[in-house]
């Protein structure tokens, strides 16, 4: 795999996403509702980023909150959302799909990734819910993806080094092993380093104050608003890029 430093950007609106792009980074998973851990875009908000960026939009195809274990009407409701995203000219589609039991389900992923085509697929954090880590990883392969979004299987992928480095030599190039959740530029180094990574996912937010000139102090249920760190992102992605030149520059001499 290219020794090239990669960053990706969990958006959870537009905005995010042209600072993204503003900030340097390659790609973006489009989400809503950041609180539960991201859900399919709208419409609306996947064909409006489409138009205001350029770089690589991988929403994500996630019927709800909660597990990766759907019915038939929510995989239903996936395939056409997949269907937008070709439509609205996506590169990519961020999914993942299990069984009762945890495992991955391989005959229902290899069918997303076949409607998918010839979109890239990233296997998300279904992955990180799958009880033997070591086979879904396989089986994630075998059923075409192109990349693992991982946490390592603990809540922040600082906290999992070791299991990324693990994965990493396990997948022996044939995928791309993404970390995610927790980056920050105070542990990219770190990462880069104990893990062998190239690529990597962030959302790097911050909650921002509302604009609006009055908040009705009764009404407390209208939740954040979130917005990407621009001056993170510039941060994560220049200790990733010195790391990867340094790299670069050995294997050259």
């Amino acid at each position: 795999m290219p020794n090239k430093f990669i960053l990706e950007v969990c958006a959870f609106n537009i905005q995010s996403c042209i600072i993204a792009e503003k900030a340097g980074a390659i790609r973006v998973e489009l989400c809503d509702n950041p609180v539960e851990g991201g859900t399919t875009a709208s419409y609306g908000a996947i064909r409006q980023t489409r138009d205001r960026i350029s770089i690589e939009l991988y929403p994500i195809i996630r019927p709800r909150a909660g597990n990766y274990f759907y019915d038939e009407d929510e995989f239903t409701i996936m395939k056409k959302d997949i269907e937008l995203c070709k439509q609205l000219g996506c590169n990519g589609i961020s999914v993942g799909i299990q069984k009762q039991n945890g495992d991955i389900d391989t005959e229902r992923l290899k069918q997303l990734v076949e409607w998918a085509y010839p979109l890239g697929v990233t296997c998300n954090r279904a992955f990180d819910a799958a009880p033997d880590p070591n086979k879904a990883l396989e089986d994630i392969i075998n059923c075409g993806c192109e990349r693992v979004l991982t946490s390592g299987q603990k809540s922040a992928a600082p906290d999992a080094a070791e299991l990324l480095a693990t994965l990493i030599k396990q997948a022996d190039e044939r995928i791309i092993i993404m970390p995610g959740a927790g980056v920050r530029s105070s542990n990219i180094e770190m990462l880069i380093r104990e893990t062998g990574a190239t690529e990597f996912h962030t959302s790097a937010r911050k909650i921002i104050e509302s604009n609006t000139t009055y908040h009705n102090p009764q009404v407390l249920d209208i939740g954040n608003i979130y917005l990407a760190d621009e001056d993170e992102l510039r941060k994560i992605l220049s200790i990733g890029e010195e790391l990867a030149n340094v790299k670069i520059s050995k294997l050259a001499n």
